[in-house]
């Protein structure tokens, strides 16, 4: 499958606290694995493009775009959450995290890619309309979605199996019912969202301890039948590496085997339904050797499972 790597230096310049899980050692892990793993030569390396307000605003008020873009600092940190902080240069990070998303849609819709990984930061799942919240500013994955959408593209389908619910994109989207949502999440566990399922939203909650055999299950039983039912031409991936049996951000025991599983089942999905591709964004995953292995496994899976897409 034609795959890219979508990313840009410039991700590495949003940083937070001293210490603080989500840093630019995230993005350096995949990178450095990729490069070790001998995959780099098997896919694209795109830069990302810089974003606007307009393409914020496309699931966000401008009431929220104003106070992020505000609060940029000129020296020092800014909070916005209290989980979230930006500094001077964290709209440079953020312009190409979104972008890299616009991008990918554009190289898929034109034919040019069948899957895209989006290696960016700051992640995006849990901020909503309105808000930021744990370490997420603006919602990279949703408002790739409203971009497609916009594009002409009828029906998507948002797959987020970070530990923790995409409580941002289902807000966003859980009225919409061109858009499917389907979030694997241990719970009860950060941020506590109140569970609810209906026609074009799945919410599959694990217990601490759940491993792949659970994943599976949940794959086969709960999104399996509603995503050949739904049909969708683009699949979005919420890549939240977390849930790794090393990450202690989570209590979920997935390992690397696990993501290759699930991404091939995606792929067939993808093929069995004639998708335009598959888009997947990096949402959590903290302990850097598990992400590094864990993220470059699902990017293999994505170039040698779909070599038929």
């Amino acid at each position: 499958m034609r795959t890219a790597i979508i990313t840009h230096p410039y991700c590495r310049k949003h940083k937070m606290t001293e210490e603080h899980p989500e840093c630019p050692a995230r993005l350096d892990a995949i990178s450095d694995r990729l490069l070790a793993s001998g995959l780099d030569i098997a896919v694209e390396h795109k830069a990302a493009i810089k974003a606007d307000t307009s393409h914020y605003a496309l699931v966000h008020d401008q009431a929220m775009i104003k106070e992020v873009i505000d609060k940029i600092p000129s020296e020092g940190l800014a909070s916005l959450d209290g989980d979230t902080w930006l500094c001077p240069d964290s709209l440079k990070a953020i312009e190409r995290a979104v972008g890299a998303g616009i991008l990918a849609v554009d190289e898929v819709i034109a034919g040019n890619l069948d899957a895209a990984f989006c290696a960016v930061r700051p992640p995006g799942h849990h901020a909503n309309q309105s808000t930021s919240s744990g370490f997420c500013v603006f919602n990279n994955v949703a408002i790739a979605a409203a971009y497609a959408k916009a594009k002409g593209v009828e029906r998507i389908a948002i797959l987020d199996i970070d530990v923790h619910h995409g409580n941002g994109t289902q807000d966003i989207f859980k009225d919409d019912p061109s858009i499917l949502f389907c979030s694997l999440f241990q719970y009860p566990f950060y941020p506590n969202t109140a569970i609810e399922n209906h026609q074009s939203l799945i919410n599959s909650p694990l217990a601490a301890g759940a491993d792949g055999n659970d994943l599976k299950a949940l794959f086969q039983q709960q999104w399996l039948p509603k995503l050949e039912t739904f049909r969708p031409q683009l699949i979005f991936i919420s890549a939240g590496f977390d849930g790794h049996l090393e990450d202690d951000m989570g209590g979920l025991k997935l390992v690397e085997q696990d993501y290759q599983w699930f991404t091939e089942q995606v792929v067939a999905l993808a093929k069995s339904q004639h998708c335009l591709g598959i888009i997947s964004y990096l949402e959590g995953g903290y302990d850097l050797s598990s992400l590094g292995r864990s993220a470059v496994t699902h990017i293999k899976a994505l170039v040698e499972e779909g070599e038929l897409l």
